[in-house]
């Protein structure tokens, strides 16, 4: 049985169009509920700040109260906060309202099991297989409560600063912070601020319809002017839900994840805390593994999505993986992608070091990439498609052993990602074009 709803964060869409309704939400807490708390049990429940969450969080809690479980309302806190209270409070299961990086027109809900991670894939089967059914209410006495925890932002804080060296503090460190008008808006400035930093905020101002609008993880380039600006050592961009984090160095170049977890591997293995592999992604640069492999440190590649960076994190013993977007896995500190504690990791080496993040990652050099997002009308797989697949051999012989060529459909919205890396960058973006004007050709 393959997924229908279930990407590779959950489920995701425009909020209004088929499955992003509160009908929808109903259900799926229902069938959740069914799955995963099947006799009563306690359910966290966050949101980024989005204006649909209201709508998304009612309905969620009325699925899961009406089957029997109690429901705790945590309001605006970063995915990762959810991942770490739902382990804090003991929950049987977290839910996210988030869309993550997208527009404020799209919303998504995500869930963590009791151990803080993303459920398998068999697991959301299950839950998808109970979707066609009507939400279930059971009689009056077996119904759950719902309770709204007010100490939910300074819990998640405290931890956050748990995982910054107690040695260490950020006092004469100027730090510009975007939160992208979005779940960390108001958490990350103050954590910053309680360690030592001085803060420059932008995107800390949501409205409801803002999130990501020119600012955050994926429009940084307010805050590389702003850095320059100010003379700040270091910038920090989450998106919208603060589990990817984007830096910008002193000099107001944007680091993106690759750069930075080539630094925490470095710092990683240079303190003797490094173990296992490093873990990446098959978007990761081949940049990324030529730097780590001249240092002497092992690098693999799982499918694209933090849940299987974990797994091979998992099965490897590594405890350092992350993702090219800034999904970024620290995992003797967290359970999941978490932008804060991961700016935070860097921040410390810095401190540590003395040196600043340009200098940090000057022992990588990313080669050439160029990405073409090819729309569809419905997710599919490009390599089902002979037309596609002999465009990508004659792309592979032409690159032969300086380059490398990914077809990937995303899990979130009916787009194929065509890229392309190699070490001649004309040939990289003439390939990567070529390319994807065969995918529209044979998906259209």
């Amino acid at each position: 049985m393959k997924r229908k709803y279930f990407g590779t964060d959950g489920v995701r869409g425009t909020v209004g169009d088929d499955p992003m309704s509160a009908e929808f939400a109903l259900r799926l807490a229902s069938a959740a509920a069914q799955v995963l708390v099947p006799e009563g049990g306690k359910v966290l429940i966050g949101k980024d700040t989005r204006l649909s969450g209201y709508m998304f969080e009612s309905a969620l809690e009325a699925g899961f109260v009406a089957a029997g479980a109690d429901v705790l309302l945590l309001g605006p806190l970063p995915t990762p906060g959810i991942a770490n209270l739902t382990q804090v409070f003991s929950a049987d299961l977290g839910v996210v309202i988030s869309a993550s990086h997208n527009p404020y027109f799209d919303n998504g809900i995500k869930f963590f099991d009791s151990g803080g991670e993303k459920l398998s894939d068999d697991v959301e089967k299950e839950i998808e297989r109970l979707l066609k059914n009507p939400a279930i209410t059971l009689e009056s006495s077996k119904l759950g409560t719902a309770t709204r925890i007010d100490s939910a932002q300074v819990l998640y804080q405290d931890f956050c600063k748990s995982t910054f060296p107690p040695d260490l503090d950020l006092i004469g460190m100027k730090v510009v912070f975007d939160g992208a008008n979005g779940a960390g808006y108001k958490v990350g400035p103050r954590i910053l601020n309680e360690l030592g930093a001085e803060v420059i905020t932008l995107g800390c101002s949501p409205n409801g319809r803002n999130i990501n609008d020119g600012c955050g993880s994926t429009h940084p380039e307010l805050v590389q002017k702003t850095v320059t600006a100010v003379g700040a050592e270091v910038g920090i961009a989450l998106d919208g839900d603060g589990d990817r984090v984007t830096m910008v160095d002193e000099q107001g170049e944007v680091i993106d994840g690759d750069q930075l977890l080539y630094v925490l591997a470095t710092a990683g293995k240079a303190a003797g805390a490094l173990k296992g592999p490093v873990v990446g992604t098959v978007m990761s640069n081949l940049g990324l593994e030529h730097a780590l492999e001249k240092q002497g440190i092992e690098f693999r590649r799982a499918a694209v999505g933090d849940r299987y960076v974990l797994e091979a994190l998992r099965e490897s013993g590594g405890n350092i993986g992350g993702e090219t977007s800034g999904h970024m896995i620290c995992l003797d500190k967290t359970t999941t992608g978490d932008g804060l504690v991961t700016a935070l990791q860097i921040l410390a080496v810095m401190k540590r070091t003395g040196k600043p993040l340009s200098l940090l990652v000057s022992g990588m050099s990313r080669y050439p990439q160029t990405m073409v997002n090819v729309k569809t009308g419905q997710k599919l797989n490009p390599y089902d498609f002979p037309a596609i697949r002999e465009a990508v051999s004659r792309a592979e012989e032409e690159l032969a052993e300086s380059g490398r060529v990914v077809l990937r459909a995303s899990g979130t919205e009916p787009v194929i990602r065509v890229m392309v890396e190699g070490e001649d960058q004309h040939l990289v973006l003439r390939l990567a074009q070529r390319l994807a004007s065969v995918v529209a050709e044979a998906s259209a």
